[in-house]
């Protein structure tokens, strides 16, 4: 049995909450945008058969192992309403109050129905909320048509999360008036061209209204039972097969296909770009911008038109097994004025995920005599490919492999320190977060594991023999959980280096993946998989990391604004707990003179530029995120947009002369410290390892071991292939 820290991924709060309730609602970011120019009729959705079979497993491993002991009663039913609506509606923009007085007869009905394996009352209310939504995109729809007064004085509350609902259609169209007046008037501001607002913002309408026409009922069943398993906790959930294959992809960091990030703009498939390495890129003649308008299988059959067609349904075409021919018809990138498809010819292969896997770089810190060069590993997430060593695969990918020979190059460069970043790992292998910490350590125990009966085991450092030895650092932040946190706080609680950043997300539940495939009636159906809470995880010193998370040894602000974040803010996580400790010997408690390292730490950050900078942002974040709603009156957004920037320019310019950047720069930005908490973890491992507690450092980037992520890997829409 594989044990698993599932990721936890929260969304960054870098965001501009004026442009903030835009979203229609969880259900149309399950797949991708399109617009043609007709739509067709919206169709019932309902249960299929293999949905009663997921059901009836699903109540059943629930039962018998979740590690918080459960009952499908009314309690449970009515959070399961709570937590559907809210998947559907959480802005309370769609549904009418008479809705939601007419669902209220389910309230402590659910757990029956589940209980018999019906969804149907739940596939009922989302037949409502689709039809609620095109009721809307067809109301703004119409505004667009008629002018908007900008002299009003009027507001739109972007954020209606407690708000009530609306009493009736009358009300919601004056709630979307503003809406549309709103997104109308960001435009405005923008400078685009009066005699386009319309057009574009009639295609995003339209582009919105086609989405919620091809969610099909597998998408449906799948957010009622994650509605279903979060009123439990947090982090139980179900993947359905779609899901299942995608998440493998993640912790593989592979996949079999032809090497190309595709996403969807209009009613097209478009290559964002391709992966180096990759089929696409060998055969050299696709690029990005192309539209891909078709695709065959083999050399004999049709090619099937797939414009139109939603994301993930086209991803499904290309994708297959190594070896295996996929013909694709391309259109090419418009901007090229060329109009002719051709018909291109691709032999799939595994692609590796290189941009999401462990990189490294290496710093130098500059002192009045001296130069220390510092490693720093970055790893993004725990991941391992549980097939390849399954089949026993001699060169299955982990991180910890990754890690370990990133650290033997580092080593190479001759580095004095080694940073460890962990910054937005949300999480990953149990396995993966024992093995990484036994590169630091020689041996003992990492990380305590209770299941649902109470029966604690230890988790040991599985190989004898420390792969660095060296002075050491870990930094961390808000969405640093899971599988980060038993790293950080077993190198905590061994005083083996130093943790640096933010008190990280707290989560200390562990998941186990059930795959529901055997227990199909039908062996061509997949059923997916159920993600089960099954166990808590505790630090070798006997606390959870529930709630509490790891707190650093010198806290260093993010650049993410002061808001509730983690575990404690979720109303069902499960509360904080402690057992006894561990047996394990810490390292030399002298290593680590915390008092002293803070005190240059304080001395050096009181006056630096770079953390006056990011706390003069979050400054201005933590005035964005108090307001929830937004002015309508031009007159008064223009005069906080002017006085915004002006802030921001303020901010920025103190920090261009503080670094002797000057205006005629050519890349003012590029001159300047991006990251200021990386840069002064560099100068705390510097002062651990020389002692001298030095004010004047200066660190400077050496080398990276491989191309930055680019902003299209980043880029949530896009799906490789």
């Amino acid at each position: 049995m594989h044990y698993r820290i599932f990721p936890t991924f929260i969304k960054g709060a870098v965001f501009n909450r004026y442009r903030a309730g835009i979203a229609a609602g969880l259900l149309l970011a399950l797949i991708g945008s399109g617009v043609s120019a007709s739509l067709p009729a919206a169709s019932t959705l309902s249960a299929e058969p293999h949905h009663n079979q997921t059901l009836k497993y699903v109540n059943y491993f629930i039962e018998r192992y979740h590690y918080r002991k459960t009952r499908l009663d009314d309690p449970l039913s009515s959070r399961i309403l709570d937590r559907y609506l809210d998947a559907l509606d959480a802005n309370r923009i769609y549904f009418l109050a008479v809705d939601i007085e007419s669902f209220e007869t389910l309230r402590f009905e659910l757990d029956d129905y589940l209980g018999s394996h019906n969804s149907d009352p739940l596939f009922t209310i989302f037949n409502r909320y689709r039809d609620r939504i095109i009721e809307r995109i067809d109301y703004a729809l119409g505004r667009l048509n008629q002018p908007f007064d900008f002299s009003a004085n009027e507001a739109y509350p972007f954020d209606r999360t407690e708000a009530p609902w609306a009493i009736d259609g009358a009300a919601l169209d004056d709630l979307w008036r503003r809406r549309v007046k709103n997104d109308y008037l960001i435009l405005k501001l923008e400078g685009k061209p009066q005699e386009e607002i319309a057009d574009t913002l009639r295609d995003r309408y339209q582009q919105q209204k086609r989405r919620i026409l091809q969610i099909s009922s597998q998408d449906v069943f799948q957010t009622i039972l994650n509605a279903y398993m979060s009123a439990i906790e947090p982090h139980t959930g179900y993947f359905s097969p779609r899901a299942t294959e995608n998440f493998k992809i993640r912790m593989s960091l592979s996949l079999e296909g032809i090497g190309a990030v595709l996403q969807s703009q209009n009613e097209f498939t478009v290559v964002q770009r391709v992966v180096p390495g990759g089929p696409a890129e060998v055969e050299g003649s696709l690029r990005a911008g192309d539209r891909i308008v078709g695709v065959g299988q083999g050399n004999g059959d049709p090619v099937v038109d797939v414009i139109g067609w939603r994301l993930d349904d086209v991803v499904d075409l290309i994708r297959g097994p190594k070896g295996s021919i996929v013909r694709l018809q391309i259109r090419p990138d418009p901007k090229t004025g060329k109009s002719e498809s051709r018909i291109l010819a691709l032999t799939r292969d595994q692609i590796k995920l290189e941009e999401q896997a462990a990189q490294s770089m290496l710093l130098e810190v500059s002192g009045p005599d001296h130069i220390q060069r510092i490693g720093v590993i970055d790893i993004p997430t725990f991941y391992i490919d549980f097939d390849a060593r399954s089949r026993g695969d001699a060169d299955y990918r982990s991180t910890t492999r990754d890690v370990r020979r990133l650290i033997q190059d580092l080593e190479r460069e001759g580095v004095n320190g080694l940073i460890v970043d962990l910054r937005g790992n949300g999480g990953g292998a149990l396995a993966e977060a024992t093995a990484l910490t036994g590169l630091f350590i020689d041996s003992g125990p990492v990380v305590q594991v209770r299941d649902a009966r109470g029966r604690t085991s230890v988790n040991r450092d599985p190989d004898k023999g420390i792969a660095y030895a060296g002075p050491l650092a870990v930094i961390v932040d808000r969405n640093s959980a899971s599988a980060s946190e038993i790293f950080s706080g077993a190198i905590q609680d061994y005083r083996r280096g130093i943790i640096i950043g933010e008190p990280t997300y707290g989560k200390g539940t562990v998941q186990n993946l059930i795959n529901l495939d055997p227990y199909s009636e039908d062996q061509e159906q997949p059923l997916g998989q159920l993600k089960l809470t099954i166990a808590q995880f505790f630090r070798i010193n006997g606390e959870s990391t529930q709630h509490r998370g790891i707190v650093p040894d010198f806290v260093l602000p993010g650049v993410e604004p002061d808001l509730p974040y983690g575990e404690k803010a979720l109303d069902n996580a499960l509360p904080f707990a402690q057992i006894g400790a561990a047996a394990f010997s810490r390292f030399s408690d002298s290593a680590l003179d915390l008092q002293r390292l803070r005190e240059a730490h304080d001395r050096r950050v009181v006056d630096d530029p770079d953390f006056t900078y990011l706390a003069g942002l979050r400054d201005l974040d933590r005035v964005l995120t108090q307001s929830r709603e937004v002015s309508l009156l031009e007159s008064q957004r223009k005069a906080e947009r002017d006085q915004r920037e002006e802030t921001q320019q303020r901010i920025f310019e103190t920090l261009k002369a503080a670094h002797g950047v000057s205006d005629d720069a050519d890349e003012p930005l590029q001159d300047l410290p991006r990251d200021a908490v990386l840069l002064e973890s560099a100068r705390i491992l510097t002062d651990l390892r020389l002692g001298n507690f030095d004010n004047r450092l200066v660190v400077q980037l050496v080398k990276k071991d491989s191309t930055p992520l680019s902003s299209a890997a980043k880029d949530h829409n896009a799906v490789g292939q």
